[in-house]
């Protein structure tokens, strides 16, 4: 019977300490109060609270008696306060603690990111997954006006195919993803030239007025029906509901060292219960050492390197932020709960 004591003591002792180790963990050296300034990131500001950043939701205590209390804005002061005992982050001014009075003015200003928008915004409008199959559908350019193989905003080209709306994209096929460990397909990127408009249409041979490019339209670029996506400004950090493994595949940039603020491609995605908001742990392969006694070759344990976080999910990838990087990261690397 004293064992099974023993035992259980244990067992809720060991309990306790994984949930404490999985709730926020204040820095030392936390201020007690921090304005808001412009420039910030909601990632920025919990990191100066918070070991684990992406814990912020659960010690944010919104303000009823502020316009739009769930949103930050530059001039704001986030004071930490203690409320039924538990410290939370609150904007000045809650009633929660007492001020001189003074005047309060709402700042016209826009919320703060949670991450630095200008580092993914270009992305997002550039880049579309799509599958083999949707993108060889696709119409197709012909040539340009006058007989032209290059073409710009202003010009015409002529393209061959089904029309899929009015207003259309123009892309080019860019990199196919594959799970580097399983082989399974699992997206393919489709970058984006320009846009135009479709205004004639003699059977399968369509005219398009280029509106904008990006680049130069060349021949058997692709035409997809054009998507106005508005880039999400009001995700906020948080921890995977179940587990993650997986490993970053590809880099945006094409660079061989991965830093901050570089975007990824992950082989795990909605399908994995990733969403977007989710904060990754960013993992290096150990080293291979040999053992001096057995002369074996053993592998060391992997190390902690990143962390990132996931800005655009598909069903069977995602694209992630760097957000820390304590070390060069590669293609390869692995993810996981942070």
């Amino acid at each position: 019977m004293r064992k099974l004591l023993y035992a259980l003591a244990a067992v809720m002792l060991l309990s306790a300490s994984w949930a404490q180790a999985q709730g926020p963990e204040f820095r030392s050296d936390h201020p007690e109060r921090y304005t808001v300034k412009k420039g910030d990131t909601l990632w920025d500001i919990s990191s100066r609270f918070l070991s684990n950043p992406w814990y912020w939701p659960e010690i944010w205590h919104v303000n009823p008696q502020v316009n739009n209390p769930h949103l930050i804005y530059p001039g704001d002061e986030l004071a930490l306060v203690y409320i039924d005992g538990k410290p939370r982050l609150t904007k000045a001014g809650s009633g929660v603690i007492k001020l001189s009075p003074k005047v309060r003015s709402e700042p016209i200003d826009t919320p703060i990111p949670a991450i630095p928008l200008d580092a993914i915004e270009s992305f997002l409008t550039k880049t579309r997954i799509v599958s083999q199959e949707e993108l060889e559908n696709a119409p197709y350019v012909l040539e340009g006006e006058e007989s032209r193989i290059v073409t710009g905003a202003g010009d015409r080209v002529y393209a061959r195919g089904e029309a899929p709306a009015r207003s259309v994209g123009i892309f080019r096929k860019s990199r196919a993803h594959v799970d580097p460990d399983t082989g399974e397909f699992l997206g393919l990127e489709a970058r984006s030239i320009g846009d135009g408009n479709v205004t004639d249409e003699k059977g399968d041979i369509l005219t398009v007025q280029l509106t904008r490019t990006r680049e130069e339209v060349r021949i058997e670029d692709r035409l997809l029906a054009r998507e106005d996506r508005r880039i999400n400004t009001s995700f906020t950090p948080s921890a995977p509901d179940g587990d993650i493994e997986g490993k970053m595949i590809a880099v945006e940039t094409g660079v061989t060292q991965i830093g901050q603020y570089n975007v990824v491609v992950l082989n795990r995605g909605a399908r994995d219960g990733l969403e977007v908001g989710n904060v990754l742990a960013v993992l290096k392969a150990g080293n291979q050492a040999r053992d001096p006694v057995t002369d074996e070759i053993v592998q060391l344990p992997d190390e902690r390197a990143g962390l990132l976080m996931v800005f655009q999910t598909y069903e069977k990838l995602s694209y992630g932020l760097v957000l820390k990087a304590t070390r060069a990261l590669s293609i390869g690397d692995k993810v996981t709960n942070p």
